[in-house]
């Protein structure tokens, strides 16, 4: 439930976003020559500022390689390689391997854990982790709705944590101070 006030903000969001040129591509098993054909299209008719890519190790190559690092590093390298060409930001989501959560006793995400391939560490511009301790530590009151955003990775920028508050019910980051805002 949410009050008046609220849908009021909801309402013109929406109107917002219904403006906004937004364009979602669901292609299953997509490969890079595709997607780096459909971004240089879009950029050409809709003038495409930005794209995400989640997640990128469902991209294929459409090659034969020895092995899934190699065809992630490839991956990888045409995704920067593309982001240089049309000059826009190219966002890629990546899947962590299982090692936070083996073994370490504070399972938080390292530069190391992107599943399958060193190349993302080192193509990518930025990279962001976000920890949430509370899924590991559900008894600790004192962490539950705090979230941590690590940037692990930034090549022409500091790196470091900032804690937020993470509002579950609405899957919604904020500052610290609106903690409160979660009821």
């Amino acid at each position: 439930f949410i009050g008046e006030r609220e849908f009021e903000k909801l309402k013109l969001s929406g109107e917002v976003l219904s403006q906004a040129k937004i364009f979602v591509d669901e292609t299953p098993a997509l490969t890079v020559m595709e997607m780096k054909a459909k971004a240089r299209r879009l950029k050409m008719e809709q003038s495409l500022d930005l794209l995400f890519i989640d997640y990128i190790q469902l991209m294929r190559t459409g090659g034969r390689f020895e092995n899934r690092n190699q065809e992630m590093s490839y991956i990888s390298r045409s995704l920067k390689e593309l982001a240089k060409e049309i000059k826009i930001p190219v966002v890629g989501i990546s899947q962590l391997s299982r090692a936070p959560e083996r073994g370490r006793r504070e399972p938080i995400p390292q530069l190391s854990d992107l599943r399958e391939s060193g190349a993302i560490e080192q193509d990518a511009d930025v990279v962001i982790f976000i920890y949430r301790p509370e899924l590991y530590r559900p008894d600790d009151e004192n962490i539950r709705g705090k979230a941590d955003v690590n940037i692990a990775k930034q090549r022409n920028g500091p790196t470091g944590r900032i804690s937020l508050a993470f509002i579950k019910e609405y899957a919604r980051f904020a500052d610290m101070e609106f903690q409160s805002f979660k009821s």
